[in-house]
């Protein structure tokens, strides 16, 4: 792979010609930034305000969070080492240093991260009557429960893996469990296995053996008939291992997971068709280079070193575990009914104006509706599609699908939509990155269902949530726009906050027409008369509404931005935020994960606040107000601030007309992230981030549900 084609692949911060736009010192590493964002994730798991299995649950996201960074970034930083790349990150850092850099930040956090789940979750668990024992601790009667569950649901799919001359070290799939042993096989099977000349070097020698852990089997065997007694499937397995090597020696079995790369590269230019391609490249991933390997704190030093060897790593690649190897295994227990150790269920409400209307056209027609999940119940969403799937005045639905989960009640819709004779055509991005199959297995039924599905841009990634529906009223056509921040996807819906506007805007209207031909036609369409579309429009008119901020304060007249995205590492906007600071622009950042800027630096960005949020609900929505020296703007869409949202993606942010709405998300949503001093931490200019000083007693919690109560559709205009 060319080094610049990895380089794009890992989504550099901003084009390698704009890396010196800013020197090294007044960028944070990216890298580096994630994992403290990864760190206030912990910091969740850590506080004793949540119930105990949301604090498991939190545990459970740090690991995944981990995961995916190994498998996408710490595997390109390898990469990028092997080839002997010398281009250093906006920061200065060369792949190397970023590499250990992240080791040693890392190895305290997954340390307390341990020690949280040991020392305080599992024993305030078994309290409450929930426990997890080592098969050497249970009781007389759970040890023979367990026995007869090995024997009839595990001993059978079970395939233990000895490495000897006839049988290679095995391959170790990606995130599987596996226990690693030694076995000592007799002479005769030696000599039979082995040429003449080996025998005798064979004779006595250990081998090491490793059995996978079934993936088709929970992690958390039942010991009793209450359902909330168990022990670990690993702890199962290693003590039955003699079922597995009869009649041979065998050492004690200690737990062992590997990582691999896991970013597949799709080299679109070159694809006949692109569905086949993902295709292929998604088989290959299974293989990826292993990129981290955790060993159990039991095993042997020489087992480790031989592991090691063997899947090609170094030893600042072998993180040493002292408890579960797999905590999101654990969220098992998530699945009990114990809701006194869980979040109270969030009551969500359908916007009044959806709710008055004998339709939701007739509601869309006289006003803007404003969407605000989770606290907005996800059917106003559902409904729209499903209400133009089935009403005959409705000609054509246009969608982009990015990520829609297994059982998506919208591509149902969009499917008896096709069934009915309507004109549908869906945009399915078959490079969603974990969610490819998921899309490919969607895209081929709506294909047989008769829609007309496109899978993307050669080059670009589709990431904009945006729906279209055209319907005949009287003699004229009318077109409904869905606009939001978040994926078409009712399961996530409901852990994401996220912003949507129904409108029935004849210029966001004409846009979106003019969009679905661009996606579905290869038009060349670029003068959009409101929407901002990545990559033809939104980098351009960012950098407008940022300096325009400046030349209002220059002018005396009043100056604010306020930023409300998930990642800002884009370098070129980045120094337009720190050039309007200069010139006395205040500027309010809520940044959920990554941010690259640097605040607080005298004479350059004292001005600039930056802020992270990170509570029960996922930080999604993207919210962006510029006061425009009193007539005020505000923007929702679907990009971040980075350089692969404004030049590798189409995203579409789109304008708030409506004067209600407008008010309701500045002075409502984005205050309330402002004034959070609970859930939010503040960036300091060396990079870390502290608790925001409490305000007054008791704390203001954007996250707070009972702050969301009151209706959302109290923000609707008439």
């Amino acid at each position: 792979m060319a080094k610049a084609a990895r380089k794009l692949k890992r989504g550099a911060s901003a084009p390698v010609a704009s890396q010196s736009i800013l020197p090294a010192e007044l960028l944070f590493n990216r890298e580096l930034s994630w994992l403290e964002f990864n760190r206030r994730v912990l910091e969740e798991a850590m506080d004793e305000s949540h119930p105990l299995l949301e604090r498991l649950k939190f545990l459970s996201i740090f690991s995944t969070n981990l995961d995916e960074f190994f498998m996408v970034r710490v595997s390109g930083l390898m990469e990028e080492m092997e080839e002997e790349v010398v281009e250093l990150s906006p920061d200065g850092l060369t792949p190397a240093e970023q590499l250990r850099e992240i080791s040693a930040r890392l190895r305290p956090m997954i340390e307390s991260q341990v020690r949280c789940l040991k020392e305080e979750i599992l024993p305030r668990l078994a309290e409450h009557g929930v426990r997890i024992t080592s098969y050497k601790d249970l009781g007389r009667r759970e040890r023979q429960a367990a026995d007869d569950y090995f024997r009839e649901s595990v001993f059978p799919i079970l395939t233990p893996q000895a490495v000897d001359p006839g049988h290679p070290f095995p391959y170790v799939s990606n995130l599987s469990l596996n226990l690693g042993l030694t076995v000592e096989p007799g002479v005769e099977r030696l000599e039979a296995e082995a040429p003449a000349e080996e025998a005798a070097a064979l004779r006595g020698g250990h081998r090491f053996a490793r059995i996978k852990l079934p993936p088709t089997v929970p992690h958390l065997v039942p010991v009793d008939e209450s359902g909330t007694q168990f022990t670990f499937l690993g702890s199962l397995i290693a003590a039955n291992a003699d079922a597995l090597f009869p009649e041979v020696g065998h050492g004690k079995s200690h737990l062992f997971r590997v990582t691999r790369d896991a970013d597949i590269e799709i080299r679109e230019d070159e694809a006949g068709d692109l569905l086949r391609t993902v295709q292929q490249q998604l088989r290959r991933r299974r293989f990826g280079q292993a990129v981290r390997l955790e060993v159990s704190a039991s095993m042997p030093a020489r087992m480790v070193e031989y592991l090691t060897k063997s899947l090609g790593l170094e030893t600042d690649d072998v993180y040493v575990i002292d408890g579960p190897l797999n905590i999101p295994a654990l969220m098992q227990l998530y699945q009990l009914d114990l809701p006194g150790l869980k979040d109270r269920p969030l009551q969500t409400t359908v916007p009044v104006p959806l709710r008055r209307a004998p339709s939701v056209f007739d509601a869309i027609r006289r006003q803007d509706v404003l969407l605000h999940h989770p606290y907005t119940s996800y059917t106003a969403v559902t409904d729209f599609i499903q209400t133009a799937a089935s009403d005959p005045s409705v000609l054509a639905i246009k969608m982009c699908l990015y990520r829609t989960g297994k059982q998506s009640p919208v591509v149902r819709s969009l499917m008896e939509a096709s069934e009915a004779g309507k004109q549908v055509a869906v945009l399915v991005e078959l490079k969603a990155r974990f969610d490819e199959e998921n899309n490919i297995e969607w895209a081929r039924r709506l294909e047989q269902a008769g829609v007309h599905v496109v899978y993307g841009l050669v080059g670009l990634k589709t990431h904009c949530k945006l729906a279209l529906v055209v319907r005949r009223e009287g003699t004229t056509l009318r077109r409904y726009v869905h606009v939001a921040t978040g994926n078409y996807n009712p399961t996530t819906s409901r852990a994401y906050t996220d912003i949507g506007i129904l409108t029935a805007d004849e210029e966001i209207g004409e846009d979106a027409s003019n969009l679905f031909n661009y996606l579905t036609g290869c038009s060349r369409y670029s003068k959009y008369n409101c929407l901002l579309v990545a990559p033809i429009n939104l980098r351009e008119r960012l950098l407008q509404l940022v300096e325009r901020e400046a030349e209002h304060a220059r002018a005396g007249r009043p100056a604010h931005v306020i930023v409300k995205c998930n990642s800002l590492t884009d370098v070129q906007l980045i120094r337009a935020l720190y050039e309007s600071a200069q010139a006395g622009v205040k500027i309010d950042l809520v940044v959920r994960g990554v941010c690259m800027l640097r605040p607080g630096v005298p004479g350059l960005s004292e001005n600039v606040r930056v802020v992270s949020v990170v509570g029960r609900f996922l930080e999604h929505s993207r919210v962006l107000y510029f006061q425009n020296g009193g007539d005020e703007e505000v923007y929702i869409g679907s990009a971040d601030w980075m350089h692969r949202n404004l030049d590798r993606r189409v995203e579409v942010v789109a304008p708030v007309k409506d004067q209600q709405l407008k008010k309701y998300l500045r002075e409502v949503l984005l205050e309330a992230y402002l004034r959070d001093d609970v859930k939010a931490r503040a960036l300091g200019p060396d990079g870390t981030y502290a608790r925001v000083a409490a305000a007054g007693e008791g704390g203001f919690n954007s996250q707070d549900v009972a702050l969301w109560k009151a209706d959302v559709a109290k923000a609707q205009a008439g």
